[in-house]
Parts: structure tokens; sequence; C-alpha cells
């Protein structure tokens, strides 16, 4: 069996804090609420020529600067298929069946994902993540998990496994 490497990345700060709101069963919508959220990552791959798998303080920084554009932010699902978020120059606003919210334009995060709960954040913040890498760097990588823990103790984790492909 051939040796596997990885590196994990977890710091105090790699957490944002966000409020959000998700929807489940089709017709429940949660109250508006807020998270201090924290993220870690683990890559895989081989080692390269410094028997590094991937750099500790590049892929520190990279979750970095994602985690920091969220950071005291409105969290909103664009491709939700019951929540209606209209984007305007000053605001947002935001309709789920009869309830509606207006938020300033600044304070919001628009993510194209479906809902904004834990798992579909991890995935998001993921994908984020490997559009920055350079694509001879990105095919060295043969997994990513990205994890984020919503409350303490509750996580959600996303795994990528990579193709030599992708």
């Amino acid at each position: 069996m051939a040796d596997r490497y990885r590196v994990h990345v977890t710091k105090d700060h790699l957490v944002f804090s966000a409020a959000h709101f998700i929807t489940y069963n089709g017709t429940v919508c949660e109250r508006l609420h807020g998270h201090n959220w924290r993220v870690a990552a683990e890559i895989s791959g081989p080692l390269d020529e410094n028997g590094y798998v991937f750099d500790f303080l590049a892929l520190r920084d990279g979750l970095h600067a994602i985690v920091s554009e969220l950071d005291h932010r409105m969290l909103l699902p664009t491709r939700h298929k019951s929540i209606s978020v209209c984007e305007q120059t000053h605001e947002v606003e935001v309709r789920f069946e009869e309830r509606r919210w207006v938020f300033p334009r600044e304070d919001c995060f628009l993510l194209p994902i479906e809902n904004t709960t834990a798992e579909l954040l991890a995935g998001w913040i993921g994908e984020r993540w490997q559009c920055n890498l350079p694509s001879a760097t990105l095919r060295q990588i043969t997994r990513i998990q990205i994890e984020i823990e919503e409350n303490f103790g509750q996580w959600a984790v996303w795994e990528h496994d990579r193709s030599p492909t992708d």
C-alpha cells in the first residue's frame, strides 16, 4: 500500500460571524439568526519536491480571504426555489411566502446556493477556494475537505475527490 499524505488547517481567525435562515420541508422557514461559524480544511495529495502536500500558510490565507468576505454579513441564497432575492442599488429585498425582509445591500452576501445550510456553505467555500488556485497546483490535489462548524460540536463537511481530469 502506498503512503498517503494530507494537511489539516483550522485556526482561530478562520471564524466568521454571519446571519442566515434556512427553509426545510418545503414550507418551514427558520427565524433570522446568526452564528459564529468556524472553518477547517483538509487537503490530500502526493508530496511535492519540498515534501509538502500543500503549504499550510497558503491554505490558511486562502481560506481567510474567503471567510473575511462572509464576516458580519447576512447570507442569502440566490438559487432557492421559494426564496426571492431582489438586489437593488442600496438594498436587498428577500421574500418567502408572505414573509418579507429588506437589508442594506452592503450588509448582504448573495450566495449561488439553494439554501444557506452549513453543508452548502462548506461546499461553496471549497469550490471558491479551489477556483483561486493555479491549475498546476490544483492538479496535484487528490481530495479537498472543508468543514464548517455552525455551533459548538455541530460540523458539516464537504468532501471532493478530485480526478486527474478535474
